[in-house]
């Protein structure tokens, strides 16, 4: 058996997308999503995403890190799910129901309500998220916001200096986080711009996160350091992000398709 597969990337974050609408997409397990996911040996990629019919929405988004396990939400595969559907649509995600529309060379997301009780980030006792007490080699009260998925954010005087890739896994994996969490490192420049880096739970660094762009935007407007409407440029480019007087978070970038092909299931399962 073939399945047919469309490569995806927004801003350089890069999904591997299965499209189980019509025909169902056979069982995936953790193993099977890290082949597929390998840069050297399978297609490669730093999400899997997987589209579904839904009962409660125009389509369910299933997303799978590339490290096997599946998590709730993904804000760049939102933007390439609306680019490939080419039409506004409301999506179903484990982290809550989101709607997209495509646009001139991408798309905008309306993320939905972010969260900041300690309960829904989930922490592991209660604390202020706005300002945490706890710190890790320098980094220190960070906020935590969960947009559909766990993050907490530094706000650094340089977000390149910080050694990401070493105190990243070690801030995902601590049990402060019961189901880890995304590590942001945020510098902000003005009152309408940020830069930012990103270690992805169960992914680690990637060129663009869109959860932590938003998380990011929101735990700097909460903070009072930036207007509702700012431009957060990562790696691999920028997004804008805005907080509408609803509580509502719209984020906005470009998507893109890279190719098309297919594979046989039996080289994978």
């Amino acid at each position: 058996m073939r399945l047919p597969f469309t490569k995806m990337h927004g801003l350089g974050n890069d999904f591997v997308v299965l499209d189980g609408r019509a025909e169902p997409i056979p069982a995936l397990t953790g193993e099977i999503v890290r082949r597929l996911a390998n840069r050297r040996e399978g297609i490669g990629c730093d999400q899997l995403i997987v589209l579904e019919p839904s009962d409660t929405a125009d389509i369910r988004m299933r997303i799978y890190n590339s490290d096997g396990g599946e998590v709730e939400s993904c804000g760049n595969a939102s933007r390439a799910v609306a680019l490939l559907l080419g039409e506004a649509a409301s999506v179903e995600t484990a982290g809550g129901q989101i709607r997209v529309s495509p646009e001139r060379g991408g798309a905008s997301v309306d993320m939905g309500i972010p969260r900041f009780d300690w309960e829904a980030i989930p922490l592991a006792y209660a604390m202020d998220t706005l300002a945490m007490p706890v710190g890790w080699d320098g980094l220190e009260q960070p906020s935590a916001v969960n947009v559909g998925n766990p993050h907490v954010v530094f706000f650094v005087p340089d977000s390149g200096a910080v050694p990401l890739g070493q105190i990243g896994p070690e801030i995902e994996t601590d049990p402060l986080f019961p189901e880890r969490v995304n590590v942001n490192v945020a510098t902000v420049l003005d009152r309408s711009a940020i830069r930012l880096r990103v270690w992805e739970r169960g992914a680690g660094l990637t060129r663009a996160c869109g959860t932590g762009a938003c998380a990011t935007a929101i735990g700097a407007m909460r903070r009072g350091l930036v207007e509702r409407s700012v431009t957060v440029t990562l790696p691999g480019g920028d997004l804008r992000i805005v907080w509408g007087d609803d509580g509502r978070i719209t984020m906005t970038g470009p998507a893109a398709e890279s190719f098309r092909g297919d594979f046989a299931w039996g080289d994978f399962a």
